[in-house]
């Protein structure tokens, strides 16, 4: 009997779901869910800058400490890193290859037809692509400090003042985050639509809770430069 080839065996269940486009808006919303849940709890973290850089420092020590002495020092970082950065690859590929979809299965005669759809919408991928770009830098930055001016390891505090003491560092950090919030808000309502979640009675708060939540998110992160500029924070 002559072994079955690659092509002859059945799909995986995962890579059934993957190829799937319903799979994919899965993956998206699930991932989605994931980033912001880091979001949320990042943004506490960073509004510890106001009680100063005693606060702050060692804010960044614990969470180089965290799970020890199970985990070895700095290890519950890296995995943390590591998660969070295969859902933003996943919900890149998947949002990319979504949007191939789309536009390969859309009827050049029905452009013109086809409702106008939200700014948040319309900039979701160049929002993206802002997005993507930042998070380099702030790696960069922030994590490995390869660019950051004051370059201190175990100084966070020190080290986002003299990030954020550079005027085109802060402007391009405002523009993310703006972005960020559209994409907090559409990404809100869209992973609640694919998940489920809404409904005729649910639409309204989830919209609430959409709107609000990329407000919260997006004020919370900009006041941080915004305290570094203003003297607050120094």
């Amino acid at each position: 009997m002559a072994l079955a080839t690659r092509a002859d065996r059945p799909p995986s269940l995962i890579g059934s779901v993957w190829r799937s486009t319903v799979g994919k808006k899965a993956v998206m919303a699930v991932t989605g869910v994931i980033m912001l849940a880091y979001l949320v709890a990042h943004v506490v973290g960073n509004l510890k800058i106001f009680f100063g850089a005693g606060e702050f420092n060692a804010y960044g020590h614990w969470l180089r400490t965290v799970g020890e002495p199970f985990l070895h020092h700095e290890w519950f970082l890296w995995i943390a890193r590591a998660a969070l950065g295969t859902a933003v690859v996943l919900h890149g590929v998947a949002a990319y290859q979504l949007s191939r979809r789309d536009l390969a299965a859309r009827p050049r005669q029905y452009e013109r037809k086809r409702p106008r759809a939200s700014y948040a919408t319309r900039t979701m991928r160049w929002g993206g692509v802002i997005i993507a770009l930042f998070i380099v830098w702030h790696v960069l930055d922030l994590t490995t400090l390869t660019v950051n001016p004051n370059a201190q390891e175990g100084r966070p505090y020190e080290n986002l003042v003299a990030s954020f003491d550079r005027p085109a560092v802060t402007a391009f950090y405002i523009v993310a985050m703006l972005a960020l919030g559209l994409h907090v808000r559409h990404g809100f309502w869209s992973a609640a639509q694919t998940l489920g979640a809404n409904s005729a009675r649910r639409d309204r708060v989830l919209k609430f809770l959409a709107n609000a939540l990329a407000l919260v998110l997006t004020c919370g992160f900009i006041a941080v430069p915004v305290g570094v500029l203003t003297g607050v924070v120094s």
